[in-house]
């Protein structure tokens, strides 16, 4: 089927980013649960949600929080754990970048793991597309999980909020990240970072305020990108 305005861009775009909704709904009713488990209040786990807008960096920060980890030093790491969006911003950046200012700010917010993967493909598949066309393509793809990423973190606080404290629930937080961690081992330097990281931060566990996590990371990624490096160069 041909696709030739905005609005049928925008539409298929929604069609690839439906079945995603099969994983933002669970992963966003798991974080309300675990927010109001952590003290959180209704309120403040949608308005948690609505900013921040990002499952990874969310559950971050409530680990953090837990932990009475100073605010400073919670920002910097939720930022460390979504640097990866800069990345999507980058590449998308050759397609979109010419959209005007409040659309460019509209993706920059919208811009996940979903609408990223779904957006490159296509633009890539169909360099022809005009701005417009990619920009619509681009909400269409997000737009199924927008709405219910934010309703499912409020479903996920009513049940956390009747949940007794003696069930404990902060034990799944940590499976919650193990579940998230092994699909990205695609690479041999995924499991480098990985393990790097994971032997830092073992090592740095004793430093005040969780810092060991922002050096475990910095470590990780260090380690990664000069893992793919030497790859690069091997291939022949």
């Amino acid at each position: 089927m041909a696709y030739t305005t905005s609005k049928s861009y925008f539409w298929k775009g929604f069609r690839d980013g439906a079945p995603f909704i099969f994983v933002a709904i669970p992963f966003g009713t798991l974080f309300g649960v675990f927010a109001t488990e952590a003290g959180l209040d209704i309120i403040q786990t949608i308005a948690f949600s609505a900013a921040v807008f990002a499952g990874a960096a969310q559950f971050t920060a409530l680990q953090l929080l837990q932990d009475n980890t100073p605010s400073l030093i919670v920002l910097a790491s939720a930022l460390a754990v979504n640097l990866r969006v800069a990345m999507y911003s980058a590449s998308l950046t050759p397609y979109l970048g010419a959209a005007p200012l409040w659309q460019r700010a509209c993706a920059a917010y919208l811009t996940v793991d979903q609408s990223y993967a779904c957006s490159i493909v296509q633009f890539e598949k169909e360099p022809d597309m005009t701005v417009p066309q990619r920009m619509a393509y681009f909400f269409g793809s997000v737009t199924p999980i927008t709405p219910l990423w934010i309703l499912a973190t409020y479903l996920g606080a009513v049940l956390g909020a009747q949940i007794p404290e003696s069930w404990a629930l902060d034990f799944a937080l940590p499976i919650t990240f193990l579940a998230m961690i092994g699909p990205m081992m695609r690479t041999l330097a995924h499991v480098i970072a990985a393990l790097v990281a994971i032997t830092v931060a073992l090592l740095t566990v004793g430093v005040p305020f969780n810092l060991g996590l922002l050096i475990a990371g910095t470590a990780g990624m260090i380690a990664g990108a000069q893992a793919e490096l030497m790859l690069e160069r091997n291939r022949p």
